[in-house]
This record gives C-alpha cells, structure tokens and sequence, in this order.
C-alpha cells in the first residue's frame, strides 16, 4: 500500500466516523453536553488515567472524548456491529490505548473476552435500549462485577417517564418537527447513513454482516432513569442516580 492509499484509507475513516456524529446529532441535538457530563464525573470519581470499558461502543464516539479530554486514559470497546466496529478499528488504529472486542452482550460469557477482569469506569450510551428490561437488568448485574470498588457505571440512553404522558407527548412533537426542518436541509437520517455505509467499498461486507444479525432496527424497552437507578443498585452498586436528564433522555451514574 503506498503513502496515498494509507492516507486515504486514514481519511475515510475519520469521515465516517464524522458522518456517524453528525447522524447522531440529529436525534440528539444535546449528544455533546451528556458526553461532556460523563467524562466530568469520570475524572471527578476516578481520576484522570482510568481504564474504561466502552460498552456497545459502535463507532467508538466515547472513546474519541474519552482521550481527547484524558489522554492518559485507555479504553476497551466492546460490540457485535461489525460495520461500526470497522469504522472505530480504523479510526483508533496504531493507538496503543485502544483495544476492541467483538462480543454479544446477551451472550452470558459476553465478558470473558474482555482483555481485562475489571475497570474503573463502564460507560455507554444510546445503545442498552436495543434490550428489554429483563435482558438489560442481567446485563447491569455483569456490569456491576467488572467495575471495581469505587468505580462507575454510566448509561445515557432515552429515558421514559410513564408518568407524564402529556409532557411527553409535547415534548416528541416539538423534537419531531425540529428534526422534520433539519432532514429538510440535507441531514442524513438512521436509514440514508446505513444506505451510504452499504455502497461504500470499505464497509459494503460488514454493512451486509451488520443487518443479518440485527434486522433494520432492533427495538428494546425504554424504561424511566429511575428504573435503572433502582436496578443498578439491586444489582450491586450501592449509589444510583441520573446525573444529566433533558425532556426525553438521562444519564444514570452508579458508583460501586
């Protein structure tokens, strides 16, 4: 491979992760203040050099904030898409602080293949709704084993409260017709970006891989910030709660 080929193959990595952020953005205009609240109460819990499993990490968006903002951090991603984890391989490739693993996290030995026993920070987000919640509430039990005393747990994911069904019925619509004039300026929704994936030489294979073992799109449950809260101390962190909400979506942190 020649100097040009390597700095092109480099490039489109890096666009595609960029492409998958600004995809992103679009469901989640406030995608950037709960990664910037994740890592504050990283630092702030475990200190500035943590070893971090970035769970469901897809394209490693995590990661990338991760050590931009510490950089004496390392971090492992663990996921099953083999296209996203084409893009995080490519993107993070040659960085000796990266390590990624291919793993089902409903397979019970999910953890097994992980390079390390524990961490001092697990962090995810908008990927656990993929589960149901009995799924989910097994998987928060493994969690809690591999974070350390002390250590973290964060999900920032969508977040129902049943409660309130008129504000959030408001709150969709209002979401729903702002995002309506966004796609109406040119942004790429979920279904366009996988479109682009699958016509992109690099990624056609894995793109093809990605939607044999999950379909068009997976649906799990929602279930309010404190229904996680509540399970992830019934599953051994002893505190638990959201430390960032906006109208439809929380982060939930559990310390160890």
């Amino acid at each position: 491979m020649t100097d040009t080929d390597t700095t092109t193959r480099t490039a489109d990595w890096s666009a595609w992760q960029e492409s998958w952020d600004r995809q992103q953005e679009w469901y989640m205009p406030d995608r950037e203040e709960r990664f910037r609240i994740m890592l504050d109460m990283v630092e702030a819990l475990v200190g500035p050099a943590p070893r971090v499993l970035d769970l469901a990490c897809g394209t490693g968006s995590i990661t990338a904030r991760l050590l931009a903002r510490l950089p004496e951090a390392t971090s492992t991603g663990v996921d099953l898409d083999p296209a996203l984890l084409a893009i995080a391989e490519g993107t993070f490739a040659g960085d000796e602080r990266v390590s990624f693993v291919t793993a089902d996290l409903k397979d019970p030995q999910w953890a097994a293949r992980l390079p390390y026993d524990s961490y001092d920070a697990v962090l995810t987000a908008t990927a656990l709704h993929w589960l149901h919640r009995e799924p989910l509430a097994a998987l928060y039990g493994q969690v809690a084993e591999l974070v350390r005393d002390g250590g973290v747990f964060m999900n920032a994911d969508h977040m129902i409260d049943d409660s309130t069904p008129r504000i959030n019925a408001a709150e969709r619509a209002q979401r729903h017709a702002r995002m309506d004039q966004a796609k109406a300026k040119g942004v790429l929704d979920w279904a366009e970006w996988w479109q682009l994936a699958a016509r992109d030489p690099l990624l056609a294979e894995p793109t093809a891989r990605r939607f044999e073992i999950y379909g068009e799109h997976a649906e799990g449950d929602a279930p309010s910030a404190g229904w996680h809260a509540r399970v992830l101390r019934e599953k051994g962190f002893g505190e638990a709660r959201p430390v960032w909400c906006s109208p439809s979506d929380a982060l939930v942190l559990a310390l160890k």
